[in-house]
């Protein structure tokens, strides 16, 4: 029997690469296996679509256009498209690409193999919308991408209405999950050799609002803490208006909950800040940001910030740079406003012509920039223990250098030790050198202390590799999830 391969192609933020590792997941369940890198199409490709930028749906379309020859070289070939564009755009897909097989939406993730199957006897397209979210997407099967690190979803959707986001539009209003139900699974996680969870949510510190407990993601991060073996909590992505004392107090009480904090600021003027309906002013966020540092002194801090929201001027573009100057963040996510369709901020008076938002950009690059590096210095001299990561160093001496995070999340590069070292093992090391964006550490690294996460990983990359006609099926258990990465969002790491 022939087994048909897969690829997912994942767009967006966080959530979507949680809900691709749960397709990927399901896929496998069903019989289906990962193509191999190198191969020139898969039986089924997967869009995980985000609908955020202005351009998400060209970028979507084009690939789909490069599809399309494959696709009718290859009978039996089947193409997906789910994710928020999905959600959005519904029977428009089918219409502007007759190619593609199935259109799911972000509610009905776990009906893509049937939809699949449904689409190959009918032989015709399978559309299928569901508007609100009928199960937890955790309950789902998984494959996971990494043995040592996971993330854990708290709550999906919004309840804000932010005038230049559409992702309460698409993933409804929020819903949280029980929290017995999500220490079950960090607890099931850390059981099969993970070490570093990120607890994830669209505005997950406004966990608790649907179940009545306005201090639920502080007494959430605490019973992180009481998990043994379970070495690094992280979260993301606050919300200003609900980042309260309680909070701040149980990161810096719990000793598992690492010292680093991403806060969207989007601008630091509070009459923008108004436009945006962002719930706070400039002073509220400064002032949040300074109970931590009092907490934490050592945190970390970044944020994501809009250049160029409509009725933008120059006295508001200072007043961001001025935020930037007291706040001092170790990294900022800055884009250029662009026009989400189906957003009230796309409809508004005073669209800042290209070049102007360009040129504000360029300086509030360079100013973090500056920031950047300034704060990285401090880090020189110290010693910090690393979490190795999966794959090589830097590419310039991969044989003689590895990368891993710090406990605030800042990236380190550091010299190879000579005894063996695996992706999830710790590594202290002394900063020598810091870089905008990086830390070296160029000396003898202390001793490798190896993990449950390293034997995890170690026993993941160690099962046989079993032949298949058409690539080779991997023997990998679902533990594991990416490292956090920035998202293309233009304004919001979470949604």
């Amino acid at each position: 029997m022939t087994v048909k391969t897969y690829e997912l192609r994942t767009f967006g933020c966080q959530m979507n690469v949680h809900d691709s590792e749960r397709m990927a997941g399901l896929l496998e369940d069903a019989g289906y296996v990962r193509a191999p890198k190198d191969a020139d199409a898969a039986d089924v490709v997967v869009f995980n679509t985000c609908a955020v930028r202005e351009n998400a749906d060209n970028r979507l379309y084009g690939n789909l256009g490069q599809l399309a020859p494959k696709k009718a070289s290859r009978p039996g070939m089947q193409i997906a498209v789910g994710g928020c564009l999905a959600q959005k755009d519904r029977d428009t897909i089918v219409r502007k690409a007759p190619w593609v097989d199935v259109v799911f939406g972000t509610h009905n993730v776990g009906k893509l193999p049937v939809l699949l199957e449904r689409a190959r006897v009918q032989e015709e397209a399978q559309v299928e919308i569901a508007e609100s979210l009928e199960a937890f997407p955790s309950t789902l099967p998984t494959r996971r991408e990494s043995a040592y690190a996971a993330w854990v979803s708290i709550s999906v959707g919004c309840n804000n209405t932010c005038t230049f986001c559409i992702v309460p539009q698409l993933r409804g209003k929020e819903k949280d999950r029980r929290p017995g139900d999500i220490l079950a699974e960090v607890e099931a996680l850390v059981a099969e050799g993970v070490t570093e969870v990120t607890l994830l949510g669209q505005n997950v510190n406004a966990y608790g609002s649907d179940i009545g407990d306005r201090e639920a993601f502080s007494k959430l991060l605490r019973a992180c803490g009481k998990i043994e073996g379970l070495e690094r909590v992280r979260f993301t992505s606050p919300h200003p208006r609900d980042f309260t004392d309680d909070v701040i107090a149980a990161m810096a009480e719990t000793p598992n909950v690492m010292p680093q904090l991403h806060m969207p600021l989007q601008s630091g003027s509070s009459r923008v800040l108004k436009s945006m309906r962002r719930s706070y002013r400039q002073e509220r966020f400064l002032s949040i940001i300074e109970k931590v540092r009092a907490a934490m002194p050592d945190a970390a801090v970044s944020t994501d910030i809009i250049v160029g929201f409509p009725g933008e001027t120059e006295e508001d573009f200072q007043e961001t740079l001025h935020v930037v100057r007291e706040a001092r963040f170790a990294q900022a996510f800055t884009f250029q406003y662009s026009k989400r369709p189906g957003t009230p901020a796309a409809e508004m008076d005073g669209q800042i012509p290209k070049q102007v938002v360009q040129e504000r950009y360029e300086r509030l690059v360079a100013l973090q920039e500056e920031i950047s590096w300034e704060e990285n210095k401090k880090q020189v001299g110290r010693t910090v223990e690393v979490l190795v990561a999966e794959g090589e160093g830097r590419k310039d001496d991969s044989t003689r250098r590895l990368s891993g995070r710090a406990p605030d999340n800042r990236l380190v590069h550091f010299t190879r030790p000579e005894e063996p070292v695996r992706p999830g093992d710790m590594v202290s090391v002394e900063v020598t050198y810091a870089a905008p964006h990086h830390l070296l550490a160029e000396g003898t690294p202390g001793p490798v202390r190896r993990t449950r996460a390293g034997d995890a990983w170690e026993m993941r990359n160690a099962q046989p590799q079993e032949e298949t006609p058409q690539g080779v099926m991997l023997g990998l258990p679902t533990v594991g999830a990416p490292a956090p990465l920035p998202a293309d969002t233009g304004g919001c790491s979470a949604c």
